[in-house]
């Protein structure tokens, strides 16, 4: 009962999360991209969104949404077409296996499937079932997660618009195991994302600790890993991350994949001294994660040139 409570007071009295929740009811839908962005920009950031001349990382991020719309992004950021097209980048040896791919969940045959995977929709951030024992595996949890995902039109939710026209699919995946630490498994891989701006890698995030997304840590280093004092939406880890051994390589794939774009992060794994391609990312935080200082985010956003409307 008091959970319940909570959750109402929640949801009366706090701006971001009444917003969020009626976000994802598609309650917002009909508002124009421009108006909507604006509001959302005020509740969750607390400033007014300068369009006309936008100055820190998160403005541009929002002007990028709007006025920068090529439909190759559809093709980037879907978690099955991506795959496809990175290899043709920088070769298939960076790529997690496919093990399938449907429409509809009822179509997977688990027995065709190894004991372990991972199960992600294509066209979402957060549609993810990870197995790492199909004989304890909970299918009807699992189908109720991804059917609830599949129905979920995610572009609506923060105007992300590469998203609006990825097709809704289920992929299967490699379960990805790191034989140098046994605990290392797809939810703890070294996970790098690469912040780039024409081509260039300026800096780069390496998260720790993300058995949970309230226990994650991000630090952030320049190119010559050179460690930078900012926040970004989560904490400092308590032991500084090192360099990765093949960190000449990761710059390398990252400004290849980069190159000709105003900005992506580009997100790689290491796992068993491999570099494999996670995601290519577009709009770090849909815009809305506050940087601190705030000086960071007018520093980001100089390194963002934005391209003609």
């Amino acid at each position: 009962m008091k959970q319940i409570f909570k959750q109402v007071k929640n949801f009366i009295f706090d701006k971001q999360i009444r917003f969020g929740y009626l976000s994802t009811l598609g309650f917002y839908n009909w508002i124009p991209d421009d108006i909507y962005l604006k509001k959302e920009f005020k509740v969750r950031i607390g400033n007014e969104l300068n369009l006309n001349n936008p100055q820190t990382f998160n403005e541009k991020i929002q002007w990028l949404k709007l006025y920068d719309r090529h439909p190759e992004y559809t093709m980037m950021v879907d978690k099955y077409a991506a795959k496809q097209y990175v290899a043709s980048k920088i070769g298939d040896d960076y790529i997690i296996p496919t093990l399938g791919v449907w429409t509809k969940f009822d179509d997977i045959d688990f027995d065709k499937l190894p004991n372990q995977f991972v199960l992600k929709c294509t066209h979402d951030s957060g549609g993810l079932v990870i197995c790492k024992d199909k004989s304890t595996l909970d299918i009807n949890a699992a189908k109720r997660k991804i059917e609830h995902c599949l129905k979920r039109k995610y572009y609506y939710i923060h105007r992300e618009w590469p998203y609006k026209n990825v097709p809704p699919r289920i992929i299967a995946e490699k379960y990805m195991t790191d034989n140098a630490n046994s605990s290392t498994t797809n939810e703890t891989l070294k996970d790098y994302k690469f912040y780039c701006f024409d081509g260039k890698v300026r800096f780069l995030m390496i998260n720790s600790d993300r058995n949970s997304k309230m226990s994650t840590k991000a630090d952030y280093f320049d190119r010559d890993f050179n460690w930078l004092d900012f926040t970004w939406g989560y904490e400092h880890a308590n032991v500084r991350p090192v360099k990765p051994d093949c960190f000449d390589e990761m710059i390398s794939i990252s400004e290849k994949l980069s190159k000709g774009l105003p900005h992506v992060r580009v997100d790689l794994y290491e796992c068993n001294g491999q570099i494999y391609f996670g995601e290519l990312t577009f709009y770090d935080g849909s815009g809305f994660d506050k940087i601190e200082p705030i000086e960071w985010d007018y520093k980001i956003g100089k390194m963002l040139k934005l391209p003609s409307k």
